[in-house]
């Protein structure tokens, strides 16, 4: 909810207002007889309606027109609701202007002259994201729509009515209709009034610290970021998401906010995916600039970014799945900025997906000792084996996932992406290049994210490395994590040298805890930190 003249308001209040201006000196013969039986509360309904739209739309600059992307169908649908509004005003002008032409219908929409500039703002507070817009021309249809609904009853009669069975089905349909616009509009209203009010909450948090969604040029490309804390001089913390190509940015306010009280927080959709991605499409549409040594890099040129415009000398660096990766190959390269190093749900041994077997072979073992039918899970993982094609791993995962139930099974990351309060178009444009994959169409992601980074990968064994940390390090699994297994991170934490190791078990959790207990992951991130 961005305060700002809107000039969509404007042309949408003009072409209210100017048919209305017009046809006060174009009543109906009759009107003002009808104008008398008015119901009083839909009439003060529709009066409040008007005082909340009217400057609603004048002042939030989110309705203005942000370039053609997915919510480009909802702001052009609004508008052709005003020019059919333009449309019946027109027709009604031409007409005889009697009460059967003034509530006459359009397209099937009954009192059009009503319903139509309620259905266009009611969609300009979707498109603008503002909950004002749809609670004030909800209460406007309600007074408006419900008035002149009675006053064209009063005007045609009432329905003939239709014979029994037919009766019943349109009133099933109508019923259905009804309950499935209801729940559409519903639901919209509900989303919108949870991110406006984790926009109000921000606002309100971080008025003295910092609260940034921007771009910043890492080497050769602008990559997005969003920085929250409540004390700007306080300790940085960048927060690198999974994957690869799994950006997590515009819902890790669900647990970052726990944070910053004590910390600024930053997370980065790194080279390659989200927003990052569709920054520099036109000039890396197939990610040809990404591989692992250049994400490091960024990296690099972000802590620097972060540490002259904060006044710090060194960050802290929290990476969850491939985050740790990233995290810990470039905290052991450059001791000399970073302060402390958190591994959640760490990558430990990835060579040949080294992972995926050991989650395996334990499954097979609880399966074996129920006595289950095994020949579809080792069919499976003989498939994964000889093709690891991202759709073997998924289809292996699935009948694994049956013997490593997990205890904790809530998890708000979906509810936080719902309402979330920096959510924008490339997010959901992204996330709907991840569900694609999940459902089996694994082309667009492969050709984005997975090839570059596959070889890099693969290879992936902290093992091996005998790695020396300088600076503290946390390890973080949920209990139930098969993903990065436990039982690995244990024997990773066990053959590294630093200053000092922790290894913190959320119990229950699978390999995003902070999305499941985000109160307990914090806890443990601050004690280690303190």
């Amino acid at each position: 909810m961005s305060f700002g003249f809107s000039y969509i308001g404007l042309i949408w209040i003009v072409m209210l207002l100017v048919p209305n201006i017009i046809w006060t000196k174009n009543k109906p013969a009759d009107y003002d007889r009808y104008v008398v039986n008015e119901n009083k509360f839909l009439l003060a309904l529709e009066r409040a309606g008007e005082f909340i739209v009217t400057p609603v739309a004048l002042l939030f600059s989110d309705f203005n027109f942000k370039g053609w992307n997915f919510w480009s169908a909802v702001i052009v649908l609004s508008f052709l609701c005003m020019v059919l509004y333009e449309i019946f005003w027109v027709r009604y002008f031409r007409s005889e202007k009697t009460m059967k032409d003034f509530y006459s219908s359009i397209c099937g929409i009954p009192v059009a002259g009503a319903t139509l500039p309620v259905v266009a703002f009611f969609l300009l507070g979707i498109y603008g994201g503002n909950i004002l817009m749809l609670i004030g021309s909800l209460i406007l249809g309600v007074g408006h729509i419900g008035i002149h609904l009675q006053h064209r009853k009063e005007v045609y009669g009432p329905k003939e009515k239709k014979k029994m069975p037919v009766r019943i089905i349109l009133g099933i349909l109508k019923g259905i209709g009804i309950l499935f616009l209801v729940l559409i509009c519903g639901s919209f209203v509900l989303f919108i009034a949870g991110r406006n009010i984790n926009q109000l909450k921000h606002a309100i948090a971080y008025k003295d610290g910092v609260n940034e969604q921007i771009y910043v040029t890492l080497n050769d490309q602008e990559e997005y970021i969003s920085i929250i804390g409540k004390d700007a001089s306080n300790p940085v913390i960048i927060s690198l998401h999974g994957g690869p190509g799994a950006p997590t940015t515009y819902i890790d306010y669900c647990w970052q906010d726990y944070l910053t009280d004590d910390y600024t927080v930053v997370s980065w959709d790194e080279r390659g995916c989200g927003r990052s991605y569709y920054r520099n499409v036109d000039t890396d549409p197939d990610n040809e600039t990404l591989t692992f040594d250049q994400q490091l890099k960024d990296l690099d040129a972000l802590t620097d970014y972060l540490c002259d415009r904060f006044g710090q000398e060194k960050v802290i660096i929290l990476g969850h799945s491939y985050g740790s990766m990233l995290g810990s190959r470039y905290v052991l390269a450059h001791p000399e900025k970073v302060s402390a190093y958190i591994g959640v749900g760490q990558c430990v041994n990835e060579k040949d997906y080294y992972g995926e077997t050991y989650s395996y072979e334990d499954a097979l073992k609880t399966a074996r000792e129920q006595g289950d039918d095994t020949s579809e899970m080792e069919k499976a993982y003989a498939e994964f084996m000889s093709d690891k094609s991202i759709a073997n791993l998924i289809n292996l995962r699935n009948l694994v996932s049956k013997y490593h139930p997990q205890t904790v099974t809530k998890d708000i990351s979906t509810m936080a992406g719902l309402t979330s309060p920096i959510a924008g178009v490339d997010d959901i444009r992204w996330y709907m290049v991840q569900m694609r994959a999940v459902m089996g169409d694994f082309s667009e992601y492969n050709k984005l994210v997975e090839d570059p980074l596959g070889s890099y990968m693969m290879d992936f064994n902290a093992l091996e490395t005998n790695d020396t940390y300088q600076m503290p390090v946390l390890f973080i699994s949920g209990s139930c994590d098969w993903i990065t297994p436990v039982g690995l991170v244990e024997e990773y934490a066990d053959s590294i040298t630093a200053p000092k190791v922790e290894f913190y078990q959320v119990e229950g959790c699978g390999h995003s805890p902070q999305g499941q207990l985000p109160e307990e992951f914090v806890n443990a991130v601050k004690a280690f930190l303190k």
